[in-house]
């Protein structure tokens, strides 16, 4: 078994009738969520913030699963906090969106709300294209890791980008965009000026064919693509809280 990297592992802390679901990005770990989450428990919230299966230990492991594993392990999340909390909510950043957005394609508006936070649900670079002929003459590109504007900050991400877990992601995003318009969940995006990782293609996609009424984004102005961990994160946190909070009045 491997090792799980330090602070890299689950978090489920909190209490009460208003759930979140905090959902890392692609090669990343609990690590980038792990202020945010606890952040939401200090705010009242009963909090979910599992390891995808892959994640936090080696690019290798993360090679060896794909959709179906990091799909699995929300969905299981999902439903366990729904049968303890009133309203269940979703915090994702970058591929934890394309996760959060197909909770809200399959289970409606017991997806009560969403925060995506650089949503990565496509991408337009043409090595993309031919991905299935390139996972079979190299495991792995270089990756891009710890896109922070603020020092001293680690993701505790992958410096590797495993191509077969990426082709997994990439077949999948074909049926998760055709089944965006069934997405009616309140949705909030923040989505950072400047981002290394990710381009504009997915916040344009998830605004031009999502149907929700609450779709919203807002700028920020200070961080790069793991704006959870950047200058802007206390901006998410309050933000996020303050949304949940009014979805779940009206």
């Amino acid at each position: 078994m491997r090792t799980v990297r330090p602070a890299a592992e689950p978090y489920h802390a909190g209490t009460g009738p208003l759930g979140v679901l905090v959902l890392h990005g692609f090669t990343g770990s609990p690590v980038s969520m792990r202020p945010w989450a606890e952040h939401l428990v200090a705010d009242g919230f009963r909090v979910a913030l599992p390891r995808l299966p892959g994640h936090g230990t080696t690019w290798q492991d993360l090679n060896t699963t794909g959709w179906p594993d990091w799909y699995g392990t929300a969905e299981l999340e999902f439903t366990a906090l729904a049968a303890e909390c009133s309203h269940v909510f979703i915090a994702a950043l970058s591929m934890g969106a394309s996760l959060a957005l197909r909770l809200a394609e399959r289970y409606g508006n017991q997806v009560a709300g969403m925060v995506l936070v650089n949503p990565f649900v496509n991408q337009k670079d043409p090595r993309l294209l031919v991905l299935p002929l390139l996972r079979r003459v190299a495991p792995s590109f270089p990756g891009v890791v710890n896109d922070i504007a603020k020092p001293g900050q680690d993701e505790g991400g992958y410096s590797r980008l495993p191509l077969t877990a990426m082709a997994s992601l990439v077949r999948a995003w074909r049926e998760l965009h055709a089944d965006l318009p069934a997405v009616t969940s309140p949705v909030l995006i923040y989505r950072s000026r400047t981002d290394h990782t990710v381009d504009t293609s997915s916040v344009s996609l998830i605004m031009a064919k999502a149907s929700s009424v609450h779709l919203s984004l807002r700028t920020l102005p200070r961080s790069y693509h793991v704006a959870t961990l950047d200058y802007d994160a206390e901006e998410i946190f309050t933000g996020s809280s303050d949304f949940f909070r009014q979805l779940a009045k009206d």
